[in-house]
């Protein structure tokens, strides 16, 4: 009972934005009245939500590539070291961002990059800058766990035995056995990234706005257009959960030692 209380809970104002996607009017209703297709036309020709949409498409597309260069090698290092202290210590300041409020590190950003010295509030890149904060925790969380699943030193070892180098264990062993971890975590942070407002509400420029900033200033005209606009934004989320799950399956029968 409990169960179908949450879902109901959770399914019903989806269900409310899909129907009035729809809707012709909705004004002081508890449902929309006509029908029509209109509002994902407008959202689609509107000059704006190109603009964002692409805004968003270009900062999560950096934002992964930054995050996969700069999470692999420190995932790596942290599943190999022997140090405890630094260990810790370097999990505890990638996982800050999990515990303090994406508005905690919005404000820092507008009182650093608004100064004379830094005046770059309101640039694409320090929005990718934002963006990797926040997701590289999930993506080292998901590399270490499976490293530590799969196994990775005994197949260090037995390279190192067959007398591959450094480079060649890291290239032909390391990043192959995590091909399916690096996959389905970036679907992860692609998620993250695309769905962001609070940060990026606060330091994003005008001309950078990424798709849910612009989302937000759709409630305040035709409700319809706004709710086109979510159904949208929820259905790529839902691409890359499905994305995700079929992918973190594929990794978990490899864990499991079936084919992938």
């Amino acid at each position: 009972m409990i169960v179908l209380i949450y879902l109901i809970y959770l399914f019903t104002p989806i269900a409310l934005l899909f129907i009035g996607s729809f809707g012709e009017y909705w004004t002081n209703t508890l449902m929309p009245t006509g029908l029509t297709g209109n509002w994902y036309v407008e959202v689609y020709n509107d000059p704006s939500f190109q603009r964002a949409f692409m805004v968003s498409l270009r900062v999560t597309l950096a934002c992964c590539a930054i995050v996969t260069l700069v999470t692999t090698p420190l995932a790596y290092a942290l599943y190999n070291s022997a140090a405890r202290g630094v260990n810790f210590a370097v999990r505890l300041v990638a996982l800050l961002p999990i515990a303090a409020p994406p508005l905690v590190l919005g404000f820092g950003f507008i009182l650093v990059f608004s100064s004379d010295a830094l005046p770059y509030l309101g640039s694409t890149w320090l929005l990718v800058l934002g963006h990797v904060v926040l997701t590289i925790p999930y993506l080292l969380q998901t590399l270490v766990s499976d490293m530590r699943h799969l196994k990775l030193a005994q197949l260090e070892i037995s390279a190192e035995s067959l007398g591959a180098s450094f480079r060649q264990r890291f290239f032909d062993v390391v990043l192959p056995t995590l091909r399916h971890s690096l996959a389905s975590g970036l679907i992860m942070v692609a998620a993250l990234s695309i769905g962001e407002f609070q940060l990026s509400n606060l330091i994003a420029g005008f001309l950078s706005r990424p798709y849910p900033v612009v989302l937000l200033q759709a409630f305040y005209g035709a409700t319809g257009f706004a709710c086109a606009a979510t159904v949208v934004l929820l259905a790529l989320a839902l691409l890359a959960a499905a994305g995700g799950a079929l992918t973190a399956r594929s990794a978990s029968r490899v864990r499991g030692g079936q084919p992938a």
